[in-house]
């Protein structure tokens, strides 16, 4: 490190003050400190001339004396010259990132970004399922106590314009009638809005695709079209991640037209399947990214931090804990490592909004005292009030951030639309899952590996997967099926049970669930608990879907720590 000596230090030195007008003392000090960084060690060096100070008075004028500023630069010089500490093995002592120890990259990136529409919602343990009477006697909300992982959801209902802004790039990269096929699979059915005794022929018209209606909520998508549209998104936020870091060229974003295949995938790109035209700073010295003998690497890995993890549908807990949105239930939530929080839920919500639990109205007072909180179906033949008074006006959908966001900031997680989630319907699934992220619905893959012994392409652009075979999991402990969708619920472990599906029940596998009410629903479907199902190939006018993400690191978020960290005090003997 660079040492000023106490000579230099304490040496006279003369500024030269304008007589008129305010001295930029902003610039002076910048202009002193690059120059001490800059490897000047005599202070006089800083300046180039020896002026007398004309006026004392003058000199007041600084917002700084001179001794704090020779300290100010001084200490510049010192922290400029350090070096910054190698992060090295806690297990070899090999230096991370070090081309002369074999070049093991260890990324700088320390917390996940969070994704675009997307709202953090730190987890915790909830009673999952009926918060009132089952008025229905479905018996398919048994409460349960549950822990769900923090983990991210969007803020909104997807709208119309995002899933139009998904059908103008299929359109684009898949034009050709080779890919007919895929543009007519991805299109939202209009005709659910069609009603046997009813005029709602505009909507068929015109909801999807006229701007005024580009922020109400996508309906006439089914739960296969939802969970592409979340592989979608996730490749082009990850692809403008890329771009925007400089480790693909821009011009990829716009030249889509008739890509095919050739389009953007995060695991085709992750697993070299999928080579993409570097970037200015992929290439760039400045490169962070290295390979094993120094050079620029062009390629990103998972590893780097730069990549986000996959868009997705909630599971049916995330879904039910996020519209809860029990943190403003909490007295004194934990805002920070430093602060301690409250094991303590204030109030057991019957409805997603905390400002009235129990009922359907805001009980504040003003001029929103008296408004109903949501959007949905007041009683027979009254879905918005009466002319001069509309109570929640809208009489079908309404925009996406319309009525008041809950705890974790999230809009209508009661009422507008009902919700896709992710999971597979039973009835008696919160007596079966596990008490930790519960979910059913899982039929495990692995990468088709294919005759070559390397991962392989669809016509999409997507690497091909197969399903996991029994013969490949019965050694192991964790599971021995690799479709365990009906486990413990008339698969094979129970002899003789079965689906009968058509036959004797409406419950098939490819039944997923649907959370929150609608529009077109009573208050008793609003409530988070309540559960339905309909066919994962089938939509309706009253079903829309948002899209989840995993959150990795600290369950408590970006900036705070796992686990509880203790200070390391050496213990004292105890007096015999």
């Amino acid at each position: 490190m660079a040492k000023l000596s106490k000579k230099t230090a304490n040496k006279s030195l003369r500024f030269n003050i304008p007589e008129t007008g305010f001295f930029p003392i902003n610039k002076l000090i910048s202009s002193t400190l690059r120059t001490i960084q800059s490897g000047g060690s005599d202070l006089q060096y800083l300046f180039q001339t020896h002026v007398s100070i004309l006026n004392k008075s003058r000199l007041n004028a600084f917002s700084m004396n001179l001794k704090n500023l020779i300290t100010l630069a001084s200490f510049a010089a010192v922290m400029g010259s350090c070096k910054t500490k190698t992060q090295s093995s806690a297990v070899t002592g090999w230096n991370y990132n070090d081309k002369n120890m074999g070049g093991y990259q260890v990324s700088k990136e320390k917390e996940q970004r969070t994704g675009p529409g997307l709202v953090f919602v730190q987890g915790g343990t909830f009673t999952m399922g009926a918060t009132e009477e089952d008025v229905m006697s479905d018996w398919n909300n048994i409460p349960r106590r549950v822990t769900v992982n923090s983990f991210y959801i969007d803020k909104t209902e997807v709208a119309n314009v995002h899933y139009r802004e998904y059908l103008y790039w299929i359109n684009n990269v898949f034009e050709g009638d080779e890919y007919q096929a895929v543009r007519n699979a991805a299109l939202p059915d209009t005709l659910v809005w069609r009603s046997e005794l009813a005029y709602n022929e505009p909507l068929v018209e015109y909801y999807f695709r006229h701007p005024s209606y580009n922020y109400y909520p996508v309906v006439g998508v089914s739960w296969r079209q939802a969970h592409d549209f979340c592989i979608w998104r996730t490749d082009r936020v990850n692809e403008k991640a890329l771009v925007d870091r400089g480790f693909i060229n821009k011009n990829s974003l716009k030249n889509i037209q008739g890509l095919g295949q050739e389009n953007f995938n995060t695991k085709s790109y992750l697993v070299g399947e999928y080579q993409a035209t570097p970037g200015p700073a992929a290439k760039s010295k400045k490169n962070e990214l290295k390979n094993p003998n120094g050079t620029p690497r062009t390629q990103v890995t998972f590893e780097d931090g730069i990549l986000l993890p996959a868009y997705r549908l909630p599971t049916e807990a995330e879904w039910e804990y996020a519209a809860l949105g029990y943190i403003n239930q909490n007295p004194n939530p934990s805002t920070s490592d430093k602060k301690r929080g409250e094991e303590l839920i204030a109030n057991k919500q019957v409805y997603s909004w905390s400002q009235n639990v129990n009922g359907l109205r805001d009980s504040r007072r003003g001029t929103w005292q008296g408004t109903f909180l949501a959007n949905f179906k007041r009683g027979n033949g009254d879905n918005m009030g009466v002319a001069g008074g509309l109570n929640d006006n809208a009489v079908y959908t309404a925009d996406v951030t319309s009525f008041y966001p809950n705890g974790f900031g999230l809009y209508n997680m009661s009422g507008n639309v009902s919700e896709w989630v992710e999971d597979v319907y039973r009835p008696l699934s919160s007596q079966d899952v596990n008490g930790v992220a519960p979910f059913r619905g899982n039929k495990f893959e692995t990468m088709d590996l294919g005759k070559e012994g390397k991962p392989e392409r669809d016509s999409l652009g997507r690497i091909k997967y197969r399903a996991v075979t029994d013969k490949e999991s019965e050694t192991r402990r964790n599971y021995q099926k690799g479709d365990v969708i009906n486990y413990l619920d008339g698969d094979s472990l129970i002899a003789g049970i079965s689906y009968g599906y058509g036959k004797t029940t409406l419950i098939s596998d490819k039944s997923r669930v649907i959370k929150g009410g609608s529009w077109d629903d009573r208050a008793y479907w609003l409530g988070p608990g309540t559960r339905r199902f309909m066919e994962e190939d089938q939509a309706s006018s009253t079903v829309g879907f948002r899209c989840a993400m995993d959150r990795v690191g600290s369950a408590a978020g970006n900036g705070r720590q796992t686990g509880i960290s203790y200070k390391t005090r050496k213990q004292n003997a105890r007096k015999q």
